[in-house]
């Protein structure tokens, strides 16, 4: 069936939002923030293998470094369109209307926890490589194994966060569901290469929520989306990196 692992990764994030939310009711504040540091960590580890394993390679026996410059003008391409189209302030414009609409005004967290939170789970090159596997041949093996992963991610989060996290389902259902239904169109441009760059610059933002969660908001990391578009763009240019 196409979409089933959409519909799979939709509910797995919010089954572990809401065991997040039953467990967090049994911790304290300072628990709670050393949680959300712990949690951090994690995702700046996650984040630092991905890119690594993007940017090293073994050459006649030694290890060398390379795509240092993808990353540099990926990033100041895609932070500069993001900051002035302002994707961030959306994000938390549409997080706050969650918010109202959700009943849960009087949460000083939900807007943070739901933006943190989606960016955590949707960037990346298992959601969209797992949703043209689901959309081509009805192969959701990919996005189940992200299931588990968001699962287990999005009950730490939502221990330590809050129940802003939870919602972080509703861009990944869209995000995730968009790219099965349009597979057919996605995958001739998702070579490997361009899958290559993209999971690289995906874990570099990765890496900036993981900074976000430990010393608190210091990028702004919805406005460095557009980043990925240009790591796609690279793969077609004739230029090695």
């Amino acid at each position: 069936m196409v979409g089933l692992g959409t519909m799979i990764n939709g509910a797995a994030i919010i089954v572990g939002g809401l065991i997040g939310r039953l467990t967090g009711r049994l911790i304290h504040q300072e628990q709670r923030d050393a949680l959300t540091k712990v949690c951090g960590i994690s995702v700046l580890f996650i984040a630092i293998a991905g890119a690594m394993q993007g940017m090293l390679q073994i050459d006649a026996g030694r290890i060398v470094s390379g795509k240092s410059m993808l990353v540099v003008l990926c990033l100041a391409l895609g932070t500069v369109i993001g900051e002035l189209i302002g994707i961030e302030k959306g994000i938390e414009r549409f997080g706050e209307w969650l918010k109202k609409k959700s009943g849960n005004s009087g949460d000083k967290q939900f807007v943070n926890a739901f933006v943190t939170t989606s960016l955590t789970v949707c960037i990346g090159a298992m959601a969209i490589v797992g949703a043209m596997q689901d959309g081509i041949s009805g192969d959701y093996s990919i996005l189940a194994v992200k299931s588990v992963l968001d699962f287990i991610i999005v009950a730490v989060m939502t221990s330590s966060m809050g129940k802003g996290s939870v919602f972080s389902a509703i861009p990944v259902i869209l995000f995730e569901g968009t790219v099965t239904l349009l597979a057919r169109l996605v995958a001739p441009i998702m070579t490997e290469p361009a899958v290559a760059y993209l999971s690289l610059i995906g874990s570099v933002l990765i890496f900036c929520v993981g900074l976000n969660l430990v010393w608190g908001k210091k990028v702004s990391v919805a406005n460095m989306l557009p980043a990925v578009i240009f790591a796609v763009i690279a793969a077609y240019i004739p230029w090695t990196f």
